[in-house]
């Protein structure tokens, strides 16, 4: 038989190896193209990939990870760039790379698999499958030769194709039954629960039950940004005027900002701390941690008047729009956790290090500030750098932290993920656009308004969102329920900080989508990952908890009821959101750790949520005076317009004229709305606050 052409069944190349590159070459994602020149043959995921394994009669061998994950890295080093493993590889599997930034409805489905196998998961997620795409063994990390109990990665492919050659009907047996249990489960729904004050003060209570009094947090190590609870404890506090809600994230915040998981030079936050105290990070940076802190930075900064979190927004935002920030106007994924394949290389210092870029007395000095050790953070003794106290001398400490970063700079630097995905933007845009309203910074507004307009312009293809793109280039994948939810809520909060009703309008298409292709039509108020048009995976994958990211139904929970309130005919937004939040209402007064969007957007629903619609020309100082001021002071959660009366396409604005022909402001709870008031000290009270 003449062989196949590559990519075509029969087309396998068992003998492989390095200088030719695999099928990877033209992929957008750079974790694929990380993997181009791995003597692996490797797919991307594919219906001919799978028709491949049935031809050859092998399984297929999936490994996902994305590029900014040191484990990743490590397997790759260590099994996929060696040539005897990709000989195995490539003779006895179908292997295929998946990047779970550009694909999570793949992700969700084999780490579901993963979890409920080993009982735990992770990245790099290796799994090995039927040709017909189902698993019947799962793993993470496998070293290449056996260690701490783990098998090595060579020894475990020899069981899996000893298994399949010889005894291929049970294993085909087995995946099947594991398929059939996980569609069981996806299919479940959780007990629907009341979304009430006393059950938000609950959840309250849950979460201060599971603070970590000494250094902030939950839980012990590792530890990672609880970006979601601390947003809805703010709101919390807003809204009962709770100390404990607000001292919680509070001390939560400064805990972070003074340690080594902040980048006390560039801005910006690591992935999460090895330790419980914040010190250690996993270097990576991710664009959706960075936009999420700065969001509650940003809010802890305008409720408190605090000068330590208004730094930390600022430091923050600089580093999205300095070192994220794409040609094309979007936001990249991430900075590598790695540097040349050392984590730590660009970031750690050492106290010669420090006297030899600063000189002896500055460098001294900055010893003493950044808490760098002789003993050092890590094995070959350099430091992450804290901050524990703001120093006196700021002119000096400016000019000191500049030096280092300009010295820090020259050294090897990370590599950068430069997808820019739909969600992971959302959540940046949110953040700029509500930040720089507040907290008065307009180029934060620009910055936001720019990637929403690259957002549009690239990522809708025939009316439908995808997920990536990359270069100006959009990917394939189709856009899942969180990629419409969080660029919905981008574009609520982008129309509320510039008035343009264009924002609006395709926030309210994007949500008109998701209604129609996601929500399950047999469960009022729950909704899938994926439309009901996209590619039939194992399961159609349904996701309720937050975890690093909002869940794609809470981000849709948040953005429905948002909307609700700013557009002509709120009845179908309203409903949905409040039949969302109740399908996850026990979740969120149960497990507060794992809902922390869902409770942010019931303190919003129970509140009202609050509308404020402010009306004059503008330009005029007493209509600026007046929107300044609610930006200002109203809770988080607000919902905010200005413009002049009955401006077209802002339903807020309508039917709200001018008072004795001065500029006025509107503030209405849900459908009650106050008599319109015309200084910032009736704004205040009528708002309900203390002056």
């Amino acid at each position: 038989m003449a062989s196949a052409a590559p990519g075509m069944p029969g087309a396998a190349r068992p003998d492989r190896v390095g200088g030719m590159p695999n099928r990877l070459s033209a992929a957008t994602s750079p974790y694929l193209l990380q993997h181009a020149d791995n003597p692996v043959d490797w797919w991307e995921w594919s219906d001919e990939a799978f028709v491949e394994a049935a031809h050859r009669d092998v399984p297929v061998l999936l490994s996902v990870g994305y590029a900014a994950c040191h484990w990743c890295h490590v397997m790759a080093h260590e099994s996929f760039e060696d040539e005897d493993t990709a000989k195995q590889v490539n003779a006895e599997f179908v292997a295929v790379k998946v990047d779970r930034e550009e694909r999570p409805d793949i992700d969700a489905v084999y780490m579901a698999a993963t979890q409920a196998l080993t009982g735990q998961g992770g990245w790099p997620m290796t799994c090995f499958l039927t040709p017909s795409g189902e698993p019947f063994h799962c793993g993470t990390y496998y070293p290449p030769t056996p260690r701490s109990g783990m098998p090595g990665f060579r020894q475990l492919l020899g069981a899996v194709t000893k298994a399949w050659r010889e005894d291929g009907e049970r294993v085909r047996r087995s995946a099947g039954e594991i398929a059939a249990r996980l569609a069981d489960n996806a299919a479940a729904t959780l007990p629907p629960g009341a979304v009430d004050p006393d059950s938000l003060d609950r959840a309250a209570a849950t979460l201060g039950e599971l603070f970590d009094p000494r250094t902030g947090g939950f839980g012990g190590a590792p530890k990672f940004p609880p970006s979601m609870a601390l947003e809805f404890l703010l709101r919390h506090h807003e809204r009962t005027g709770s100390g404990d809600a607000l001292r919680l994230a509070a001390l939560t915040c400064e805990r972070m900002a003074r340690g080594g998981m902040y980048d006390q030079l560039a801005g910006g936050f690591a992935r999460y701390s090895v330790d419980a105290q914040w010190i250690v990070p996993h270097f990576e940076k991710m664009l959706y941690d960075n936009g999420q802190l700065l969001r509650v930075y940003a809010h802890l900064a305008r409720i408190t008047g605090a000068a330590l979190p208004r730094r930390i927004a600022e430091e923050t935002a600089a580093f999205l729009l300095r070192d994220l920030r794409t040609a094309e106007g979007g936001f990249a994924s991430a900075l590598d956790a790695d540097t040349e394949g050392v984590e730590g290389l660009t970031y750690a210092w050492t106290p010669a290090q420090l006297r030899e870029v600063l000189g002896e007395d500055d460098g001294s000095w900055a010893e003493s500030l950044l808490t760098v050790t002789h003993r050092g953070t890590f094995e070959h003794g350099s430091s992450t750098l804290q901050l524990l106290d703001d120093p006196d001398d700021r002119e000096r400490w400016e000019r000191v932290r500049a030096t280092l970063l300009a010295s820090r700079n020259t050294r090897p630097q990370p590599e950068r993920d430069d997808k820019v995905i739909t969600a992971w933007n959302g959540m940046a845009i949110l953040a700029l656009a509500e930040g720089g309203a507040a907290l008065g910074h307009p180029e934060w507004v620009d910055a936001a308004a720019a990637a929403a307009d690259l957002l549009l312009r690239l990522h809708v293809v025939d009316g439908r969102l995808r997920r990536s793109s990359r270069d100006g280039v959009v990917g394939n994948a189709a856009g899942v329920l969180e990629d419409h939810g969080c660029l919905a809520d981008a574009l609520l909060a982008l129309h509320q900080a510039t008035g343009s009703p264009r924002w609006l309008a395709a926030a309210g298409e994007v949500l008109d989508i998701a209604l129609e292709r996601f929500a399950d039509p047999e469960r009022p108020g729950t909704f899938y990952d994926t439309a009901d048009d996209a590619e039939a995976l194992l399961h159609r994958p349904r996701e309720f908890t937050d975890n690093a990211t909002p869940s794609g139904s809470s981000a849709m929970a948040s953005a429905l009821l948002t909307a609700s309130v700013l557009v002509d005919y709120p009845a179908r937004y309203r409903d949905a959101a409040e039949a969302a939040l109740r399908s996850a209402g026990m979740l969120a007064e149960k497990h507060p750790r794992f809902a922390g969007h869902w409770l942010t957007a019931a303190e919003a629903m129970v509140r009202g949520p609050l509308q404020v619609a402010v009306v004059g020309p503008e330009g005029d100082p007493a209509r600026d005076a007046l929107l300044a001021h609610a930006r200002h002071i109203a809770p988080g959660g607000t919902v905010i317009v200005a413009g002049e009366p009955d401006a077209p396409g802002v339903p807020l604005l309508g039917d709200r004229p001018l008072v004795h022909n001065a500029p006025a402001a509107y503030v209405c709870r849900g459908f009650v709305c106050d008599r319109p008031v015309t200084t910032v000290e009736e704004l205040t009270a009528s708002l309900g606050l203390r002056p």
